[in-house]
């Protein structure tokens, strides 16, 4: 769960100095409304959405859990409460839940496409995300089932190629292995002859980086001929589009890593409605 007072500072970005509108035509009353999904898809961003509006005195029911892949029409949310308050949250809650379903939705169709090739081949992010956003965008992946990969250059070592404009790859491992035995190493490389010398001075994951499908599969072979194979695990990422991914899966990979699933968002659509009429709801 992302911490409330970092939720509460996109209610500040979207009212600083309060709701001027609902504050002046809205009378202090309390209502009924729900948000529902207007298409199929893997909904994310609840748990934010319902931490958002009980901070501001909405009692909030959960129809469908994050993670859960819905049809158009299904309600996700029901809230209770203040009016103003509903209209305060509405936007940056729907905002969040579009974005994060988003994501989780792209990461899931992902998924689904390297599993009837390979199981064991998993789907990963990168840190491709909008600033300020990875915590939320991360996490999206998660629900989606991938792997969140690393979150922050503090994380682990990964030695890319204007490192290696700067150090020789044999030496940019040593230095990274003589830091910490408890950081795991991992090395971009572009041709086959590096991930063996990558493989061969210890990374623990080789990134084979912009590279044909045709390209990757030779460099697993190479591998295998050289008994390095099993030494490391194999990462794919460079321009990995949607329709790559069964030829990436087929390769011998382990991870098929893509920027995509969180710089080139979709938004899922959503939407918060005002129940007219409606009685409250009492939570058990």
């Amino acid at each position: 769960m992302i911490p409330i007072d970092d939720l509460l500072r996109f209610v500040r970005e979207d009212a600083p100095w309060g709701d001027v509108t609902s504050e002046t035509v809205v009378p202090d009353v309390s209502c009924r409304a729900v948000i529902r999904a207007k298409e199929s898809g893997t909904v994310a961003g609840l748990a934010e959405a319902r931490a958002l509006f009980e901070h501001f005195g909405v009692t909030v029911r959960e129809r469908i859990p994050d993670g859960r892949t819905v049809a158009p029409g299904e309600t996700l949310l029901e809230l209770d409460g203040p009016a103003r308050a509903i209209l305060l949250v509405e936007r940056t809650a729907l905002n969040i839940i579009g974005r994060m379903s988003g994501i989780a939705t792209r990461t899931r169709e992902a998924v689904d496409a390297v599993r009837k090739v390979s199981p064991a081949v998993r789907i990963a992010a990168t840190r491709k995300t909008a600033p300020g956003l990875r915590m939320l965008d991360k996490k999206a992946v998660v629900l989606g089932g991938g792997d969140p990969h690393r979150y922050c250059l503090s994380d682990m070592v990964l030695i890319k190629d204007n490192h290696l404009a700067l150090v020789p790859l044999p030496e940019a491992i040593r230095k990274a292995k003589e830091q910490s035995l408890y950081r795991t190493v991992e090395v971009e490389v572009e041709t086959a002859q590096d991930a063996i010398t990558a493989a061969e001075a210890g990374a623990e994951i080789v990134l084979l980086d912009n590279m044909a499908p045709d390209a990757v599969r030779g460099t697993v072979r190479t591998l295998v001929g050289q008994g390095l194979r099993d030494r490391v695990t194999l990462e794919v990422s460079g321009g990995v589009a949607g329709g790559d991914l069964a030829g990436y899966a087929a390769t011998g990979v382990d991870i098929i890593s893509m920027g995509a699933l969180t710089h080139t968002v979709r938004n899922f659509d959503v939407s918060l409605d005002i129940l007219k009429g409606a009685g409250t709801f009492r939570v058990p």
